[in-house]
């Protein structure tokens, strides 16, 4: 319990900005008498905002959103926490995992946060019984808001749902400098192998494969990008990276990353034509991007080692980190995102669950944006921290902006 402790202080030295709202929350109590729902990556970043939420006046039920990215003594920590109660625990079984689910989803939560959408997913296929209690959710990530869109569209999500991954302040910096900088930094512990002069192959160039390209191409890689969709791909080659398809891609490449959210990325076809030793890790949430039944099965043999598995194919070796899982948290050594990134996207977690308890009641199922007054607030409060100031437009200059005749 003392070494999860010794995190979480040790990441709250550099979370200001959520400190800020932890202490506002104390005063004004926005979640007294109610019960948060929470499905994340348990680690010391993520206490720092169940403690601002239970400031709040908040009973928190918490487990994994990985089977991988649990931190074992953060969750014991947290199970010291008065008000807290955490099922997550690393390296469980399948079973196990989504027993933790049903855990905190028994607690009728009034508010549900979640990395995936796996705590909506179990609410609306096997625990309907409690939809009635939800005020609304909070997700995450962009695999999550992907599904949850999805059900939307079907008329299938039965109350609103947040999408705080989507606002200005979590893509501009979770996604671009925390992936970026976090998945570099896993695959260099993990492999203790050099990022310069290799040939990087990112799959995706949405905003966590624009921030992997650009942080790869700083540390002197020369950096492959893969897509689907052509602007995105035009983008990636007016930015100055090689831009081809994966089945290319995969006869070059030294390192792969996948970004994409989706299923089959790096198959059968490519692993035929890989080179001996080449390494492949993902950065999306679900460990589907990188067909792992595949090697599983026609692997001639897997040497285990600590974060890697490399499957011996075709007389080639090839290396797969954290089981084809999230890179960044799930190999051994993975710490996450940087804690000053998780301050500020923590905080936009913690400002959308008060305003959903104030205003989620009013709301119509579906996906909504973080308020632009909240993304704007933690903007503000991260510059104040950093001793930043900015202009401010005058009377003027507002009146010039809105105005359609400009005099011409």
């Amino acid at each position: 319990m003392k070494s999860g402790q010794k995190k979480i202080e040790w990441a709250a030295q550099f979370m200001p900005v959520l400190a800020t709202i932890r202490q506002q929350f104390k005063r004004e109590k926005p979640f007294a008498g109610m019960t948060v729902g929470m499905a994340l990556h348990v680690e010391a970043k993520t206490a720092n905002l169940v403690t601002t939420l239970t400031a709040g006046g908040a009973e928190v039920h918490i487990t994994g959103c990985n089977p991988l990215s649990t931190q074992d003594d953060v969750a014991e920590a947290l199970n010291y926490t008065k008000g807290v109660h955490c099922y997550a625990k690393r390296s469980c079984p399948v079973d196990e995992y989504y027993a933790a689910i049903e855990k905190v989803l028994a607690a009728s939560p009034a508010i549900t946060i979640d990395d995936g959408m796996d705590l909506i997913h179990f609410l609306h296929t096997k625990r309907r019984d409690l939809l009635n209690n939800i005020i609304g959710g909070c997700e995450e990530t962009t695999t999550g808001i992907h599904r949850l869109r999805a059900m939307a569209a079907e008329g299938r999500l039965e109350f609103p749902v947040i999408a705080v991954n989507d606002t200005p302040m979590k893509r501009f910096f979770d996604n671009v400098h925390g992936t970026g900088e976090s998945a570099l930094s896993s695959i260099m512990i993990t492999t203790n192998t050099l990022i310069a002069g290799k040939y990087v192959v990112v799959a995706g160039y949405g905003y966590c494969g624009r921030g992997l390209a650009r942080k790869a191409h700083g540390m002197g890689a020369k950096v492959i990008v893969t897509e689907v969709d052509p602007r995105r791909a035009l983008e990636a080659h007016m930015d100055g990276y090689f831009v081809m398809s994966m089945d290319k891609a995969a006869e070059i490449g030294d390192i792969f990353i996948t970004t994409t959210g989706s299923s089959g990325v790096i198959a059968a076809r490519h692993f035929k034509k890989l080179k001996d030793g080449a390494i492949l890790s993902n950065a999306g949430h679900f460990n589907v991007e990188i067909d792992m039944d595949y090697l599983a099965k026609h692997a001639d043999r897997v040497i285990q080692r600590e974060g890697i598995e490399t499957f011996v194919i075709w007389g080639r070796s090839i290396h797969v980190l954290a089981e084809g899982r999230l890179v960044n948290l799930a190999t051994p050594k993975g710490m996450g995102h940087p804690i000053e990134v998780m301050d500020l996207s923590f905080t936009l977690q913690a400002l959308s669950a008060q305003y959903l308890a104030e205003h989620g009641r009013d709301l119509k199922p579906g996906v909504y944006e973080v308020p632009r007054a909240i993304d704007e607030q933690v903007a503000r409060l991260k510059l104040a921290s950093l001793g930043l100031s900015m202009d401010v437009l005058t009377e003027k200059q507002k009146k010039y902006l809105c105005s359609w005749d400009l005099g011409t």
